[in-house]
Parts: C-alpha cells; sequence; structure tokens
C-alpha cells in the first residue's frame, strides 16, 4: 500500500535547523510532484514547497523563501526539506504530499493525491 513516512521533526530554539525526510513507497515516486504543507495550532494548511518529479524546479511559500531547501532523491523514494534560520511561526506539523498535478497553494491535504501522517517541528524564542 502507499506509504508516505516523514521523520526529522523535533525541537529547536530560533536560529537553528532541522532537515525533514518523507520515505516514500507503494507508488511510482519520480512520477509524481512533491510537497511540503505545515499546518500551525489553530491555523490552516499552510503549502510550503514543492518539486518536480524530476527535482528541476522547486517552489517556495514567502514566508521560507531563502531559508528552506527542498530536494529529492528518487533512487531512494526520498523527499526531503532542509530548514535554516528556524523562526517561532515555522511551529507546525510538517506533511509531506504527493500529486501528478503541480499544485502552489494551500488548501487540504485531502486535495493531494497521497500525505503523510506529519512530524512536529517546534522552534522556541
Amino acid at each position: 500500500q502507499v506509504q508516505l513516512v516523514e521523520s526529522g521533526g523535533g525541537s529547536v530554539q530560533a536560529g537553528g535547523s532541522l532537515r525533514l525526510s518523507c520515505a516514500a513507497s507503494g507508488f511510482t515516486f519520480s512520477n509524481y510532484f512533491l510537497y511540503w504543507v505545515r499546518q500551525a495550532p489553530g491555523k490552516g494548511l499552510e503549502w510550503v514547497s514543492g518539486i518536480t518529479s524530476g527535482g528541476s524546479y522547486t517552489a517556495y511559500a514567502d514566508s521560507v523563501k531563502g531559508r528552506f531547501t527542498i530536494s529529492r532523491d528518487n533512487a531512494k523514494n526520498t523527499l526531503f526539506l532542509q530548514m535554516n534560520s528556524l523562526k517561532p511561526e515555522d511551529t507546525a506539523m510538517y506533511y509531506c504530499a504527493a500529486d501528478l498535478r503541480w499544485r502552489a497553494m494551500s488548501g487540504q491535504l485531502s486535495e493531494y493525491k497521497y500525505w503523510g501522517q506529519g512530524t512536529q517541528v517546534t522552534v522556541s524564542s
């Protein structure tokens, strides 16, 4: 069955870094656009970043541009998010998602074809 399993979350002080990973199985990973989205407590889902199937094009929300880097390893069916210069407002549950369509806007997790269970990131000031 399809699985997307996020890891790498944790608690960090402002200015610190974390690297999230998302291990995928059960579908043809290299055919899919991949995304990171996040949901802060009491807020809606926020689109964070996306990457094309071959990894040649990436996009970021203005709130993370210049601080986060998305990448993928199609040989290992893994998606990454390197997060630097973390801010308290980055505190959220982070989800990876996959879809055959390019998406660059916030919505609902159910709008993606596949998504994981999330990994919590907490940034303290």
